[in-house]
């Protein structure tokens, strides 16, 4: 996993997250019936997606370590309002592709499509609010200096 560049990675978590996401979905709109049942089941789709793609990111993709539980907690707040701002833009396509388009799958190919984009957004987004470094740290020896803590964790 170390060898793979951030850009395979984050791709190949966003892919499996998005599955996930999907799978959530389909699985709550078959149990939850009901007028509010298409938002019912994006919410969970969009939690499930939400908690994978963070603990892949913040192990694999920025190599932190949570130095105390504060600050995992002052992370993961940082990273749900990151996640609030691109899961707007998600929601807003797969909303959109269920409203203009009359086939069942359509709502499953905007929520693909808003998962790209919300993903692309994401990353940056991440990359420069959540797990920045203060200004004069040296970036790449930390990324190193964790990645090679990280591989060596029993798992």
């Amino acid at each position: 996993m170390k060898h793979l560049s951030i850009t395979v990675k984050y791709a190949l978590f966003a892919g499996l997250a998005t599955g996930i996401n999907i799978a959530v979905q389909r699985g709550a709109g078959q149990i939850v019936r009901g007028p509010l049942s298409l938002y019912i089941a994006i919410l969970f789709g969009t939690t499930a997606g939400l908690i994978v793609k963070y603990l892949l990111d913040k192990r694999f993709i920025f190599y932190y370590q949570p130095p105390s539980r504060n600050d995992e907690a002052l992370k993961v707040l940082l990273y749900l309002m990151m996640s609030g701002f691109a899961t707007a833009v998600f929601w807003a396509v797969e909303l959109s592709f269920h409203a203009l388009f009359d086939f069942t799958a359509a709502k499953y190919l905007g929520a693909a499509a808003g998962l790209t984009l919300g993903y692309s957004l994401k990353y940056e987004l991440d990359k420069r609010f959540v797990f920045a470094q203060p200004a004069g740290h040296d970036t790449t020896a930390k990324i190193e200096d964790r990645r090679s803590q990280l591989c060596k964790l029993p798992r």
